[in-house]
């Protein structure tokens, strides 16, 4: 079959899967994460292992239960993010039941100066794009799969009226700066880790990690206002509360290490907020400077 054919056999799936009550998709978020504990499957090792690295001074006993917190957490926000996908935005966007800096997007982009919105891996940032997509246009950089099928499912999950996707690749830093320049919305997710060479080193919770400049380039050639922007889990439904507040002036620095490490102290002081809420089953410290003797360490 076709990758298309098969992406939309997958949608199908998932709006499936949607239906289920909010308590159900809980559930069995739940006990997808009791299977991933209890088989020490990949998003356990990970979470565990940069709760080691990020929490070092926690007790044996608080590790513990953040990474159970982390792994429920992360399965629900899957089972969400499935429902978000497959029901009308106007629909999931009534799951917002606090708005805060909402005015300071819609000042940014009526300035026509151009926004870049940084959102971190926290709560629901495909919630958090339905919202920016109801604002008006805007541009989102994507990292795309290696599966063409995973990438033809995103396209489709992802392809709200509004919303402009762009790969991650050689000509995404001439279409985002064309975006800019025109006066409008650029989102980007500032805690991915970048390939060797187009990143800097930079503190993210006392470890230093590889850390994208495309933020901080984008901001100094353009002189467009940077955001940051999440929607956080609150109460025990699936209830959300979206947070705008504004980035630091040193993330549009000249210099590429001042840049970067103001970028990473403000996802960091995101993510403290609830470190459950966090995307802990990520390797973000794949990469290490070179010259000091580390190893990767994930193996």
């Amino acid at each position: 079959m076709k990758p298309q054919t098969l992406a939309n056999l997958a949608y199908r799936a998932a709006a499936l899967l949607g239906r289920l009550p909010w308590p159900w998709l809980h559930k069995l978020g739940d006990l997808i994460a009791w299977v991933w504990l209890k088989a020490d499957a990949r998003e356990s090792r990970v979470a565990r292992r940069n709760l080691e690295l990020a929490y070092p001074d926690l007790l044996p006993g608080q590790r513990q239960a953040l990474h159970q917190a982390i792994l429920r957490t992360t399965a629900r926000q899957a089972l969400e993010t499935l429902r978000f996908w497959t029901r009308s935005p106007a629909e999931n966007l009534t799951r917002l039941r606090e708005r805060h800096g909402e005015a300071l997007y819609d000042q940014a982009l009526a300035s026509g100066n151009g926004v870049i919105v940084a959102a971190p891996h926290f709560g629901n940032w495909e919630l958090l794009n339905q919202w920016l997509s109801s604002r008006g246009p805007i541009a989102i950089v994507y990292r795309p799969p290696e599966s063409p099928i995973g990438d033809a499912f995103l396209l489709r999950v992802r392809g709200a009226d509004n919303v402009r996707q762009v790969r991650a690749e050689g000509p995404a830093v001439r279409q985002l700066w064309k975006v800019l320049k025109d006066g409008g919305a650029v989102g980007i997710l500032p805690d991915q880790q970048p390939k060797a060479g187009d990143g800097e080193f930079a503190p993210f919770f006392g470890v230093p990690a590889l850390t994208m400049t495309l933020v901080s380039r984008l901001a100094e050639r353009t002189g467009a206002t940077v955001l940051f922007a999440w929607c956080e889990r609150i109460g025990p439904g699936p209830d959300f509360a979206l947070h705008v507040r504004p980035a630091p002036e040193e993330i549009a620095d000249a210099d590429a290490i001042v840049a970067t490490t103001a970028l990473n102290a403000t996802v960091e002081s995101i993510a403290r907020r609830d470190p459950a809420q966090y995307q802990w089953t990520y390797k973000r410290y794949t990469l290490r400077p070179s010259g000091n003797g580390e190893d990767n360490p994930y193996r």
